[in-house]
């Protein structure tokens, strides 16, 4: 399921919203299947960047030891999920200001199956010369949850709101990303700091 999900919302999504916003799922079933397998791919690949990979004729050089990086890796998959879910909530108390209606788990499931593409270019983080085509993930993000209709599908967001919410929804994405990134990297460069 997961392949084809992660394949489907890539390569076709105009088809796979409307099954998305069909499909009759929980909290628990979303996090388990899709969720905490994907969020794992940036996550590791950057464990990986951080910790195993050096370029010295690029001046790249190993920044992080491996308890280090292993505690910056876990602390940032931890709060990756949590993002996830808190996005989702801000999604759903969101929703009637922009004309939409939605349930908790509709919401999580756009802001989880809208990420997909974020999560699978997350792998580039591996090698840090490459780590900025994340940004075309993120990007790719976008235009899932626009131009193919996430929004209006699993939101029910009428045409003339789909524009302003999905601006409203990635600003939420990227404050709460950005904010959880910045715990994991004081943590994980407190401990950097502690230990030399």
């Amino acid at each position: 399921m997961l392949q084809t999900r992660v394949n489907n919302i890539l390569r076709t999504p105009a088809t796979e919203w409307p099954v998305i916003a069909r499909e009759s799922t929980d909290v628990g079933h979303l996090y388990a299947e899709y969720i905490a397998p994907l969020a794992a791919i940036p996550v590791l690949a950057g464990f990986i960047g951080l910790t195993w990979t050096t370029m010295p004729a690029l001046g790249i050089r190993r920044s992080f030891g491996l308890s280090t990086g292993f505690l910056f890796m876990v602390v940032q998959y931890l709060l990756s999920l949590a993002a996830v879910y808190i996005s989702a909530v801000v999604v759903e108390w969101l929703a009637p200001k922009f004309k939409s209606s939605g349930s908790r788990v509709d919401a999580l499931k756009l802001v989880a199956y809208g990420c997909t593409a974020g999560w699978v270019f997350g792998i580039f983080s591996a090698v840090p010369i490459l780590s900025f085509m994340t940004i075309i993930g993120f990007l790719y993000t976008v235009y899932l949850l626009y131009l193919y209709v996430g929004l209006p599908h699993v939101m029910n967001t009428p045409a003339d709101q789909v524009v302003i919410y999905l601006i409203v929804i990635a600003l939420v994405i990227i404050v709460v990303t950005v904010l959880f990134g910045s715990i994991a990297a004081a943590l994980a460069l407190g401990n950097l700091a502690a230990s030399r």
